[in-house]
């Protein structure tokens, strides 16, 4: 009882920012682990395409399980987790801090998805430049199992200290935030649009239809698919960017800037290979939407968050009361 009541305690002491950081990082971590296996044949296929697009899904599938077991599916996963845990953590919490600084400065704001769209915006490319190195990383090492042609001495990671060290070694702190361009071009239209979907559907919702968590996940898949799709081909052109030098081992060829990059790409290999792996994601971005909203709102209910309007509400009386004072 005096253990539950001081747990409790704590609990109500954690300011509002750590709540939200708590609840997104364990998020991001159950949501990613869980469909890890179909991110790393997407990431083979946006980067290693003869090899593994002639083959399909099922293909696919079947040659990781005959040639690394059951863990080739998660190979490159510690990095990704490592990465999702504080990108999820940060972009919650930020997406809530920007929503809330936007409504406490202008306090006339209107409530509705343009709101949504500049917060997430902002929220995901600040999550994006502070946990960066870890995506590139976790490409990295999803990229170089298997290509046997690679010198293995040379460029075979033998883990995520080892790859940061060597890709920082190698070229320097500018190396570790290689692709980072589209990454940002990528985040901002794509966070943004994907909770402006998401809370122009929720708008749609019946009141007592509203806490419904069935419904909460259809509303966040489909947003997540339309905003996905959209920003889909600079994912491919930042998946490039970043294994450059391994694929330069095998090639000789070196692709530069962003639009160099999609240009060069749809010129050479066709426009549809801006969207490979597109249908993959779809059926990764489902079910991790799907279980990070679940997850995400058990979350917040153990941690007592209060709902959205209440901070808010709250804040904006208070600036009002400050106003006439």
């Amino acid at each position: 009882m005096a253990e539950g009541e001081e747990k409790n305690g704590i609990i109500d002491s954690m300011p509002l920012f750590a709540k939200e950081l708590i609840a997104g990082g364990v998020t991001g971590g159950i949501a990613k682990t869980a469909v890890a296996p179909l991110e790393r044949i997407k990431i083979l296929f946006q980067t290693r395409r003869d090899e593994f697009k002639r083959i399909g899904l099922v293909g696919s599938i079947n040659k990781i399980g005959k040639t690394e077991g059951l863990m080739g599916f998660y190979r490159g996963n510690g990095a990704s987790v490592a990465r999702i845990v504080p990108y999820a953590a940060l972009h919650y919490m930020a997406y809530e801090e920007y929503r809330r600084w936007i409504i406490f400065g202008f306090p006339d704001t209107t409530r509705g998805p343009l709101l949504d769209l500049v917060a997430g915006s902002f929220a995901g490319g600040t999550a994006v430049l502070f946990t960066y190195p870890l995506d590139l990383v976790r490409t990295k090492l999803a990229y170089q199992a298997q290509v046997k042609s690679f010198p293995m001495e040379q460029i075979v990671y033998r883990g995520i200290t080892d790859c940061f060290s060597r890709t920082y070694r190698e070229s320097g702190f500018r190396g570790l935030y290689r692709g980072v361009a589209p990454s940002l071009y990528g985040i901002f239209p794509y966070a943004g649009l994907k909770f402006y979907f998401y809370e122009e559907m929720k708008r749609h919702v019946p009141p007592e239809h509203k806490k419904d968590i069935s419904l909460k996940l259809i509303c966040g898949s489909v947003a997540g698919l339309l905003g996905q799709t959209l920003t889909y081909p600079l994912d491919v052109v930042r998946r490039q960017m970043q294994v450059e030098r391994l694929y330069s081992a095998v090639k000789e060829e070196t692709r530069r800037g962003t639009m160099q990059t999609l240009f060069k790409i749809a010129r050479e290999e066709g426009w549809k290979q801006l969207f490979s792996g597109l249908s993959i994601n779809y059926l990764k971005v489902v079910p991790s939407v799907a279980i990070g909203f679940t997850v995400y709102d058990i979350m917040k209910l153990h941690l007592r968050v209060p709902p959205r309007e209440e901070p808010e509400a709250e804040a904006v009386t208070t600036q009002k009361r400050k106003v006439f004072t």
